[in-house]
């Protein structure tokens, strides 16, 4: 059996090596290759292209990846033409992944899609898309199920991954015991710092992250700083965040690839929209979700967006639980407001450690990288081998 698999970002990448486990744990001779990361590899899948560099979010920050991904689309499109898949796995990533879907789809190679994009928040003629090209949708939020098969797409909700990855990652250690592991203070109080994992994320996010720096060490008494890094992300991008520590003189600590062990650690976390609120969430970490784009891609793109709310939490809670601070409204003084209610109310932090553990309740469902599997090798069964070698 062969598949061929796509995630272009960390997030994707992350999953991609929990379902190649589960795969291979199946079907023990599988062949699996395609564009992927380090965790992708080391899970034993064939990268035929590394995703390094190829992400950027908005309208026109793309624009600089567009011929490196028009070249990993047409690489992709000929490996599948001369080794032919049994199925083809795009994870998320759907400017990249929905060219190839189309490409799999002219080839007859059946499609199992894996985290769908978010169609229902903006962009939502892509459904039409997904509903032509996909022969299984694989989602992991609860509320996703319903909306695709309304739009007449094969479906099946799984649970989320990130539950039993966040949960191994931190074994049952106590808040205190991380602290020490991340070389923290057990006994101080201590601001989870997560400014995303894509250097334009980063390059707009850690400045106001720095400048609220100081008015947090004002107003949390003791308080130190765990940052939370992508593996691959240059330590110079960070430099604001350590000069605004070493003004303030308090303890900042970097932590590469260790998001679940800094957010279980936290007394709060201040957050970029994305995959760390879910963690956060399943961690009960309280939380301010900050985002901001470029003025251009943000004028551009808010009058396609269906939601009024944006933080994962908050979507799958139904209710705006945790603060989120996007674009104008992402500033120092509101940063320092919302995160030191959360350290210093008790009845608020209370409210939202609540909320959030009913959020982790709804995205529990156990087994849910083995349920991707096995959703996906029920399409792939359907097909026959072809050439042995990618």
């Amino acid at each position: 059996m062969r598949i061929l698999m796509s995630c272009g970002e960390p997030s994707g990448d992350l999953y991609a090596g929990a379902l190649v486990r589960e795969l291979r744990a199946r079907e023990p001779g599988i062949e699996i290759a395609g564009l992927g990361g380090d965790r992708f590899a080391e899970a034993g899948g064939q990268l035929l292209a590394h995703y390094r560099g190829l992400s950027a979010t908005g309208l026109v920050e793309p624009l600089r990846v567009v011929p490196r991904a028009l070249a990993l689309i047409r690489q992709l499109t000929q490996a599948a033409r001369a080794h032919r898949p049994d199925v083809f796995v795009p994870i998320d990533f759907p400017d990249v992944n929905f060219r190839i879907m189309a490409a799999m789809k002219h080839l007859g190679i059946p499609v199992a899609y894996y985290i769908s994009p978010q169609l229902w928040a903006w962009r939502a003629w892509r459904m039409r898309a997904m509903r032509r090209d996909a022969s299984r949708v694989i989602v992991i939020f609860p509320f996703e199920e319903r909306l695709y098969r309304d739009a007449g797409v094969p479906v099946e909700f799984v649970g989320h991954p990130l539950v039993e990855m966040a949960e191994a990652a931190v074994a049952g250690r106590s808040r205190p015991e991380l602290r020490h592991e991340l070389g923290l203070d057990p006994e101080r109080r201590t601001v989870a710092l997560l400014p995303g994992s894509r250097r334009n994320e980063i390059e707009r996010l850690v400045p106001v992250i720095a400048e609220a720096m100081p008015g947090l060490a004002a107003r949390i008494e003791q308080v130190q700083f765990a940052v939370a890094c992508a593996p691959h992300l240059a330590d110079a991008l960070f430099d604001p965040l350590k000069q605004a520590a070493a003004a303030v003189r308090r303890p900042l600590v970097f932590a590469r690839d260790r998001t679940d062990a800094v957010l279980a650690a936290a007394d709060v976390a201040v957050t970029a929209s994305g995959t760390a609120t879910v963690q956060g969430a399943i961690h009960g970490c309280p939380m301010v979700v900050i985002y901001k784009l470029s003025p251009l891609t943000y004028g551009l793109g808010k009058p396609f967006v269906r939601l009024d709310t944006y933080a994962m939490p908050n979507l799958i809670a139904g209710t705006r639980l945790v603060a989120e601070l996007i674009q104008d409204g992402c500033t120092a003084p509101r940063i320092v407001d919302e995160a030191v209610a959360l350290v210093e109310d008790a009845t608020r932090r209370a409210t939202v450690v609540d909320g959030l553990r009913v959020v982790r309740d709804r995205l529990a469902l156990p087994g849910a990288s083995a349920r991707a599997a096995e959703a996906i090798l029920a399409v792939a069964r359907a097909t026959t081998d072809g050439p042995a070698d990618w």
